[in-house]
């Protein structure tokens, strides 16, 4: 599966910003996709998972209630809609696709190319 993430960019805090990730070469809906962010000189971290047909969703503690994960099978195609975007969410942002529902970056099988998101205060 290739992924390619879209939709970074740079935001005031309390924006708010839609990431973007596109999937070829396999089948989409075959694949749990998840979203993970890191920061310069600190580790990947999980932001949110979705499972294959969209029913089930995860996330991390620090974005629960203002991020959303939701996916379009149709158009091969993951989300990530981020509200009231705090400084300290700036980070390269990651999609990534799983044959599993995991949660971490390890139980990841593709990875896409990171997204900047830069929120200023």
């Amino acid at each position: 599966v290739q992924l390619q993430a879209s939709g970074g960019g740079l935001v005031q805090a309390g924006g708010s910003l839609r990431l973007s990730c596109a999937a070829s070469g396999r089948t989409f809906s075959n694949y749990a996709m998840a979203w993970f962010r890191q920061a310069p000189g600190k580790e990947r971290k999980f932001v949110a998972t979705i499972s294959r047909g969209g029913y089930r969703t995860s996330y991390a503690d620090s974005v629960k209630g203002r991020f959303t994960i939701s996916r379009d099978n149709a158009k091969n195609t993951v989300y990530l809609q981020m509200n009231s975007l705090k400084p300290e969410d700036t980070s390269v942002y990651y999609c990534a696709a799983a044959n599993s529902y995991v949660l971490y970056a390890g139980g990841m099988d593709y990875w896409g190319k990171g997204t900047q998101v830069t929120v200023s205060s």
